[in-house]
């Protein structure tokens, strides 16, 4: 079977559009399309769902494309090794949301070193729509984020799925008693940086209680900050609930110092993804493949109920 033809079928699942992926990757829409017919025939089966008006792919398509990623993944990884000395050395600008750096950072970057002692690295730590704009000026090769981008010139892959719950210090918030979301309501909830998507989710749901407990919206309080390490601290001492990863706080779940609120709704996981130009050389392809691994190495050792591996 031609890799080539099953790396088209990937990239034609994410991108969603014939024109898109032949930019992608350097040819024509027709060839594209020929790829795609020739695939169906060697594998015997119907990928694209062609009496919808927009692009569809079959079940069997979405069945068979974990399949396809598992096989484009390892031809990656052979190329990879097989070019390292030659091919996989120089300057690689990469951002992260604190988020990562939390999490597996750590481990992506050891596995990087040891696998490409060549490879130069440049780290940054910022907010995602930072690190977006960053990538689409090309100031930074790849990035990972909360979120995708949307942008036929950008590849995004969804890595993990990061749980939140309302985390407070134990005793703060007495969960015995009725009323738990309007005691929830008289606190300030602290969350991640002002106009980033958990905020956006999380000023929604606020919202939403408000009116329920039928208390003015002006009376709720939402505290954001881009550091991890200050909301961490502010709930140890006291200040508020968060609505946080309960994974970066485990330890103090552990000891009882903080506990988990069983409020109602709780807000939607982190959706953290992978971002980087379409049309990326190696050096990017090899620290994307190994981004992969590092995140779903992590993903095994902990609790699903912290982090779950997507894609």
């Amino acid at each position: 079977m031609n890799t080539r033809f099953l790396e088209t079928f990937v990239t034609l699942a994410q991108l969603r559009s014939f024109r898109a992926t032949a930019r992608a990757l350097h040819a024509t829409p027709a060839a594209i399309s020929l790829r795609i017919k020739t695939l169906e025939d060697e594998l015997q089966t119907e990928l694209i769902d062609r009496n919808s008006k927009d692009f569809r792919l079959t079940a069997t398509a979405e069945y068979l494309l974990g399949h396809a990623k598992a096989v484009v993944d390892a031809t990656r990884r052979l190329q990879a090794a097989a070019s390292k000395d030659s091919a996989v050395r120089g300057r690689l600008r990469v951002g992260v949301i604190e988020s990562v750096v939390h999490s597996w950072l750590a481990q992506f970057m050891r596995e990087l070193n040891g696998l490409y002692p060549e490879m130069e690295v440049d780290l940054t730590v910022d907010m995602s729509n930072v690190l977006e704009r960053r990538l689409r000026a090309r100031e930074l090769d790849l990035v990972i984020q909360v979120e995708g981008v949307a942008s036929s010139d950008i590849v995004s892959e969804a890595l993990a799925a990061y749980p939140l719950h309302w985390i407070a210090r134990r005793g703060l918030v007495d969960t015995r008693k009725e009323g738990l979301n309007q005691r929830l309501l008289q606190l300030p909830i602290l969350t991640f940086g002002r106009g980033t998507a958990p905020h956006r989710m999380l000023e929604d749901i606020v919202n939403k209680m408000a009116n329920l407990a039928m208390i003015p919206l002006e009376q709720t309080r939402i505290t954001c900050s881009p550091s991890v390490a200050a909301i961490v601290q502010l709930v140890k001492d006291g200040y508020g609930v968060a609505a946080i990863p309960s994974l970066f706080v485990a330890g103090y779940l552990d000891s009882g110092e903080f506990t988990e609120l069983p409020v109602q709704p709780e807000p939607p996981s982190i959706i953290v993804s992978m971002c980087f130009p379409a049309n990326a050389g190696m050096l990017v392809h090899a620290a994307a493949n190994t981004a992969r691994q590092a995140c779903a190495n992590y993903c095994a050792q902990v609790e699903p109920r912290y982090i779950k591996q997507l894609g």
